[in-house]
């Protein structure tokens, strides 16, 4: 028989002593409680390993979902930003369909909103994708009953359809004057208090995203170096842990060390180099590119014009991956946009250094040519004449 017993917090204790085996569970309700009791009771008499989850028995996708995250919690991995943000909205959407109820109709009529909500091939592929994910993870690790077919024949279907697909790359990049209008106007704004100008030439100096740079430590920077540990830095298979030492240059136009310079007197006594919200710095930089109509600019296209400014700078690829974080060549195209009149610049450039460094050709003298001569016209030696 289990036990109850109300903390002094309001939730609810309860025990379960039954065949030798014990377990304890927490909840807000008492009506949770004895749910659970009386769950777990029956699956020790059928001789199951009982479930120390709060929802031994989920019955709708939500609960899944919130199996899901607490495993990754138990064991450290809690979903960062992105992810908690793609969960709670597959919890608002999905999250009272019964699990039986997740056929490959719903599935297909699930893309098919989101696609009309404005989401693109690639987002409505990623919550297919998630959607797969808590399935597969409540089959594999709680043993409920659930098949992941009827996600992958939805995928099929909404990939036919042409709602899951790859997406656009973007090829945008500011020009030179438009990057010049909005640092100007950035930097001539008395009520603008965030040196968002200054974050724009440093992004395009390093190729690092506004999280990044509004995360740099003062401590992460090696003056002997000139480098900086970016912390944690963004990667779809190792994103916590993933540091990284990228070196301060002056190649794409902008001095990234004479920025660090430039910055100690606007930090005050923060650890941080730039001690500003990255939100902010964004909507700083949309609402210039609105009023400088500035069309279809993002900060993030920073760090493509860093990418490509580098390349256009002579860099080969596992210097420019070292700079920007890439792991491989297939993620650092995607950011590689070079136009085609600066080819021209770095086929003069490398001609200028070929001829400069190339040995000059041999001087002629007398005493040479006679020799060369003689050697023509004096037979070798064993040679009858």
């Amino acid at each position: 028989m289990a036990t109850f017993k109300k903390l002094p917090s309001g939730n609810w204790r309860v025990q379960v002593r039954r065949k030798g085996r014990y377990l304890s569970e927490t909840f807000r309700r008492h009506a949770d409680a004895e749910e659970w009791a009386i769950a777990t009771e029956r699956r020790i008499d059928r001789g199951e390993t009982p479930k120390k989850r709060a929802r031994v028995d989920p019955t709708t996708f939500g609960h899944l979902i919130e199996l899901h995250i607490d495993d990754l919690k138990e064991v450290g991995k809690a979903p960062r930003r992105s992810k908690a943000f793609t969960l709670d909205a597959l919890q608002s959407k999905l999250g009272s369909v019964k699990i039986g109820d997740l056929t490959r109709e719903r599935l297909i009529q699930f893309g098919k909103d989101r696609a009309k909500e404005g989401a693109g091939g690639v987002t409505v592929g990623m919550d297919v994708g998630y959607i797969k994910l808590i399935i597969s993870h409540a089959a594999a690790v709680h043993g409920i009953e659930v098949s992941p077919e009827p996600v992958d024949l939805a995928r099929i279907a909404l990939k036919r359809l042409g709602l899951v697909g790859k997406g656009r790359e973007r090829d945008r990049r500011p020009t030179r004057d438009e990057l010049a209008r909005i640092i100007t106007h950035l930097d001539g704004n008395p009520r603008q208090l965030i040196p968002v100008g200054r974050i724009i030439r440093f992004a395009v100096a390093t190729a690092m995203r506004q999280e990044e740079i509004t995360r740099i430590l003062w401590e992460d920077i090696d003056v002997t170096g000139r480098t900086v540990m970016v912390r944690d830095r963004k990667d779809p298979r190792d994103k916590i842990g993933n540091d990284q030492k990228v070196p301060l240059i002056d190649s794409t136009g902008y001095d990234a060390w004479a920025l660090l310079q430039e910055q100690k007197p606007f930090a005050g006594q923060s650890d941080r180099v730039f001690p500003y919200n990255a939100r902010s710095v964004g909507t700083a930089f949309r609402r210039t590119c609105q009023d400088l109509k500035i069309i279809d600019l993002h900060f993030h296209d920073l760090r493509h014009e860093a990418t490509s400014r580098l390349f256009e700078a002579g860099f080969l690829i596992q210097q420019v991956a070292l700079v920007t974080g890439h792991k491989d060549w297939k993620m650092l195209k995607r950011y590689t946009n070079l136009r085609p009149e600066q080819i021209h610049e770095i086929a003069r450039a490398k001609a200028a250094e070929a001829a400069s460094t190339s040995p000059p050709p041999p001087v002629r003298t007398a005493v040479s040519t006679t020799f060369a001569v003689s050697m023509q016209l004096t037979p070798t030696w064993g040679r009858r004449p």
